[in-house]
């Protein structure tokens, strides 16, 4: 039971990177008809914002101590962020809470990046055929990943979740288990309930709000929506700038579960693109769907009982999952009529 839970908590967090980056797909899909294949490496910069942002926070400020020798008799450096120097113990908290604070930069930074994105690029590629799409946002993610590269190495760079966070959650009390028996990191657990909030407040928005009517209207019928005198491409404009937002959330949120480097982006993006898939294309319910249940799956194929009966089966789950399901139910699980059936 404990070893079905644990397996079960890790595809929830994994599938919730999944459904984040999948649901900005197939927004940005849905409403401008864009393959867009640099999604994933939204995903990384908004990562590396969050590594910027603590970098900024932890600059130091070096005294030397005369009163303390090295072992070499040099006086011993007094290492102290600046931030705590003119704060304090605020100066401490925004230190230790590095990921989460970078949140308010990350939403800024990639709504700029989004909106510059669409405007000096996507826009002239809308009516052309999907495969120019894919080529040139492809080319645009690579450029985007040595640029990365270029200013912070190709290393992995950890990130620290709060210290308040920092161990586990005695998860297996919630369902009855003996005290201990089952414990899970609590980041990760925080990682899930962020993605649902983040899924709950874009689904929120696109139904409960006039612009999100719109943009509903808009993804159904464009040229409709046009003669009513709505400006739809700046709508659109929008969307791409929140489809970017959302990207940039998952990976800061990410960075203290798995240490970002400038090619995780591509790793996350052929998985979404297959969840996108599953889930039928321009259908965000859909997305979100496909992106939890593969998460999940991909989680219990990787255990170790699973693995003695079908070797390799955990790297290769996901895209089984997605030939079975485009066999059966060739638009994917909730899938429009219509989309890239052109």
């Amino acid at each position: 039971m404990d070893a079905f839970l644990l397996q079960f908590l890790n595809g929830l967090d994994k599938g919730g990177a999944y459904a984040l980056i999948a649901l900005g797909l197939t927004l940005a899909f849905g409403t401008l008809g864009i393959v867009n294949f640099a999604h994933g490496a939204l995903f990384m910069l908004g990562a590396f914002v969050a590594v910027s942002v603590n970098k900024l926070l932890t600059l130091e400020k070096v005294v030397l101590d005369p009163t303390r020798k090295t072992p070499w008799g040099e006086p011993v450096e007094i290492r102290t962020p600046y931030v705590e120097t003119w704060l304090g113990d605020f100066g401490r908290f925004l230190v230790d809470w590095s990921v989460p604070v970078s949140i308010i930069a990350v939403i800024p930074v990639m709504l700029l990046i989004g909106v510059v994105m669409e405007r000096g690029l996507i826009r002239h590629f809308y009516r052309r055929p999907h495969a120019d799409q894919i080529l040139v946002t492809f080319g645009l993610a690579i450029v985007l990943q040595e640029i990365v590269k270029h200013f912070f190495g190709a290393n992995p760079i950890p990130q620290s979740a709060p210290a308040m966070f920092a161990g586990s959650a005695d998860v297996g009390a919630l369902f009855g288990l003996p005290p201990g028996t089952l414990v899970y990191p609590w980041w990760r657990l925080i990682y899930f309930l962020f993605a649902a909030l983040v899924i709950a407040i874009v689904f929120a928005f696109l139904q409960f709000t006039t612009w999100g009517m719109v943009v509903r209207a808009g993804m159904r019928d464009r040229e409709t929506v046009g003669l009513l005198g709505i400006n739809i491409r700046r709508r659109f404009t929008t969307v791409f700038g929140i489809a970017a937002i959302v990207a940039g959330l998952a990976g800061a949120m990410y960075t203290p579960i798995l240490p970002p480097d400038y090619h995780m982006g591509m790793e996350f993006l052929v998985l979404s693109f297959v969840v996108v898939v599953v889930g039928g294309m321009g259908s965000l319910p859909g997305a979100v769907l496909a992106g939890f249940l593969l998460g999940v799956l991909q989680s219990f194929s990787s255990m170790t009982e699973v693995k003695a009966i079908l070797p390799g089966i955990d790297q290769i789950i996901i895209y089984l999952i997605a030939v079975i399901v485009l066999l059966t139910r060739p638009r994917g699980l909730l899938g429009r009529k219509g989309v890239m059936e052109d």
